[in-house]
């Protein structure tokens, strides 16, 4: 009887024991975590008292974020001496486009800018790259296709081919034109046109006003192309050819900031994706024996890599055809 009196004192022991490191690992795995979280914080790179130029890069297509607007506001109340923007992109939505041009144009108003054209600035992110007070381009960068975009799919024929008729009731004729399941008629295609026309009029404005360009050189931009880098310095669509060193020397020259400035990535976006503490964290819940929370955490850094891209509205995108 002793025997099993001392066994289950020391299974309470050894439980106790057990259940303190179990706490103790979670506590240090929630710190952790914390920690990382807040090191990858959109903007983490500069830190208040810093002295130096902040680099941010705009990639891939381009949409409504405002993430991305309040990372640029705090870079605007920091100590960053000028802002160089590396900009790859296609272009986005016109509302997305506008936005950031909005938010870069007010951190222009605070901060020196620079855009360096790394591949692609076309549509929607040359009006990004407008928001700048000089634009470099390489050699074979892209950029121009000054124009605006509306698509829709049209399957009349092959709703007809399957025998399928679309029925609807309206309060009006224009309401959700055009659909997609019948022509479209003129009244809404002219509808279309004329909202087009309207974003395509104000992006050539403000290409006109932030290039200085009149009204003969817009009219050679203006065509919807891309132009590479060397045709664009001569159309006035980029003021100097060549890369980051040659932003820090433009920096140097024209606003009297040391090229030998330190360049810190500033980061727009927070990036969980890409983190391997998520993957340290639900290893650490594992071990404590919380197998549930783990999976929840590994599904979550699994969900947060796949991005949904869903483009609603009008279209500042190159898109070239396929077939070109």
């Amino acid at each position: 009887m002793s025997l099993d009196a001392d066994a289950i004192v020391d299974r309470r022991r050894l439980r106790r024991k057990l259940t303190f490191w179990r706490v103790a690992a979670l506590l240090i795995v929630l710190v952790a975590v914390g920690i990382g979280a807040a090191m990858v914080m959109p903007g983490s790179g500069i830190k208040p008292g810093d002295d130096s130029i902040a680099r941010i890069k705009i990639q891939g297509l381009i949409r409504g974020n405002q993430d991305r607007v309040e990372a640029l506001e705090r870079l605007g109340k920091s100590r960053a001496k000028a802002v160089i923007v590396h900009l790859d992109s296609p272009g986005g939505t016109t509302a997305g486009s506008e936005q950031l041009y909005d938010a870069l144009r007010t951190l222009q108003s605070k901060k020196p800018m620079v855009v360096v054209v790394d591949g692609l600035a076309a549509s929607g992110a040359y009006i990004a790259a407008l928001a700048s007070d000089h634009i470099i381009a390489h050699d074979t960068s892209l950029v121009g296709s000054i124009g605006v975009l509306f698509q829709y799919p049209n399957f009349t024929e092959v709703l007809k081919t399957l025998g399928i008729k679309v029925e609807e009731v309206k309060s009006s004729p224009l309401k959700a034109a055009p659909n997609g399941f019948e022509p479209t008629s003129p009244e809404a295609r002219a509808a279309i046109e004329a909202i087009v026309l309207d974003s395509y009029a104000w992006f050539k404005g403000l290409v006109k006003d932030r290039r200085k360009l009149n009204d003969a050189e817009l009219t050679k931009v203006a065509d919807g192309r891309v132009f590479t880098g060397r045709q664009g310095v001569p159309l006035k669509l980029v003021d100097q050819l060549g890369n980051e060193k040659t932003a820090l020397a433009w920096l140097e020259k024209e606003k009297k900031i040391p090229a030998s400035t330190p360049v810190k990535d500033f980061s727009l976006e927070p990036r969980f994706r890409e983190l391997s503490f998520l993957h340290v964290a639900a290893y650490g819940f594992q071990q404590v024996g919380l197998k549930s929370l783990s999976e929840q955490v590994q599904a979550w850094s699994g969900a947060a890599a796949v991005e949904r891209l869903n483009l609603d509205g009008l279209l500042a995108l190159w898109h070239p055809s396929p077939a070109n």
